[in-house]
């Protein structure tokens, strides 16, 4: 069935939640045109994007829960479980798997009458060491950007879905930025929350200590609608009200132990503090109270462990059904002294403890997610470095609540990006700061053709 609104038609304001809501509010689209263009798209492009695993759209053509959400399309990483759908993660060792019931967040989206799509791409297991192997049950995601370019791991199927209009929401999940390095990646918006806020049962488990699930949306006022819809929060409301007065820790310098932003990074992140001091945000040049690269260090080794610890079995039983970058990380693992562990979670504590007083004079740190432009897929080290070399894991290590969003275009067509942090419960103060910029400039008109 051909949708009334066809795949031009959803270059509009309908390819993102609030467009599309209030088309329908108005009567200027019907909730099954918006999914039928949603699964035009699928059907046009997943062949040379590979973002979808698995569709349903007989399952969602007949979803008709009334709700917030209700008519809004949308996927989910592929590693929660939705009852009847498969779950393999990507991997060899789950094929086959099938979910006998839906995990919480699923459960909690159902309530918002939002239609399910299916199951997005993913890295084996939701993790890994960065790298692309290409030896995968599924390919590897294409950056919609540039088909030749990584989309950003491990919710890479997530932030591909949602640039390109095939779900206008998403959600994945992050342990040390694989929500917010797709999101950076395809130029999307990627939040968490703070700790336990959304629920991470029914997902197959990365560690004990840092998974969080995540919206991955269009605009950061997108991002507030979904997590108002599922949490009751008022996120949209409060930042609506504008940086004015915001007190912004700006912090320029991801320290020693990481190279420089790259030069257009740097370049729109300078732009973009101009366009928050016109809107009255008060900005205070900072440091976080421990580099970057310590945080790195620190969160890799805890990971690893608490993989390792997860997925022993599977390594002694049948490392060869495991893709490489899973392999090597649960390797890695397994060869983590408990006192390294023990020296990292002490790190950790630490830095927490330095982070809650930091709040006492700043409202939202603004720095760096990574430090690389999206780079050639299966390129080393390109793609290893984009991953690992970031400031994302300081929000992974204190359970800070954390958004990417795009601030611009490189001069060859690529997202740019930065990274909102706040204390823990502050999240209206990180999307008063991400909704007033978004408002203040243009970027979220432009998607990839």
């Amino acid at each position: 069935m051909k949708s009334a609104l066809s795949i031009h038609c959803m270059q509009s304001e309908v390819m993102t939640v609030a467009g599309a809501l209030a088309a329908m509010a108005e009567g200027r689209a019907k909730a099954e045109d918006i999914l039928e263009a949603c699964l035009a798209r699928i059907a046009a492009l997943n062949n040379t994007l590979h973002a979808v695993h698995y569709l349903d759209a007989a399952g969602a053509r007949a979803a008709r829960n009334p709700g917030p959400l209700a008519g809004i399309p949308w996927g989910i990483k592929d590693n929660f479980d939705v009852a009847g759908q498969p779950c393999i993660a990507n991997s060899r060792l789950r094929a086959g798997r099938i979910a006998t019931s839906d995990a919480p967040i699923v459960s909690m989206l159902r309530k918002t009458g939002a239609p399910l799509l299916g199951k997005l791409a993913t890295w084996e297991y939701g993790t890994g060491t960065g790298a692309e192997h290409f030896d995968l049950p599924n390919p590897p995601a294409r950056n919609p950007w540039d088909r030749a370019r990584f989309t950003g791991g491990s919710s890479t199927g997530a932030g591909v879905a949602v640039a390109t209009g095939m779900a206008l929401f998403a959600i994945g999940s992050d342990t040390t930025g694989s929500v917010r390095l797709p999101a950076a990646a395809t130029g999307c918006c990627g939040v968490l929350m703070t700790p336990n806020v959304l629920p991470m049962e029914g997902g197959l488990p990365n560690t004990y200590s840092m998974d969080r699930p995540g919206p991955i949306t269009w605009t950061a006022k997108d991002a507030a609608l979904v997590l108002d819809a599922m949490l009751g929060t008022q996120l949209r409301a409060a930042g609506s009200a504008g940086a004015k007065g915001l007190r912004v820790a700006v912090v320029r310098d991801p320290g020693p132990g990481l190279p420089a932003a790259q030069p257009e990074l740097a370049a729109a992140f300078e732009a973009g503090l101009s366009v928050l001091s016109r809107l009255g945000a008060r900005l205070t040049e900072a440091k976080l109270p421990w580099p970057a690269s310590t945080c790195l260090d620190a969160a890799r080794v805890i990971g690893a462990a608490e993989s390792a610890s997860i997925h022993e079995d599977e390594l002694r039983r049948a490392p060869e059904l495991m893709g490489a970058a899973l392999r090597d990380k649960l390797l890695a693992g397994m060869g983590v002294s408990a006192v390294d562990y023990l020296a990292a979670q002490r790190f950790r504590r630490a830095f927490t403890t330095e982070m809650e007083r930091f709040w006492d004079a700043y409202d939202v740190v603004l720095c760096f997610g990574t430090l690389h432009l999206p780079p050639r897929l299966g390129v080393e080290p390109e793609s290893s470095n984009y991953t690992m070399e970031t400031m994302l894991t300081p929000a992974s290590l204190a359970g800070l609540p954390a958004l990417v969003q795009c601030n611009g275009f490189s001069e060859t067509g690529l997202p740019l990006h930065w990274q909102i942090m706040t204390r823990q419960g502050n999240e209206a103060a990180m999307f008063r700061a991400a909704m007033a910029f978004e408002g203040a400039t243009d970027w979220r008109s432009r998607r990839p053709a």
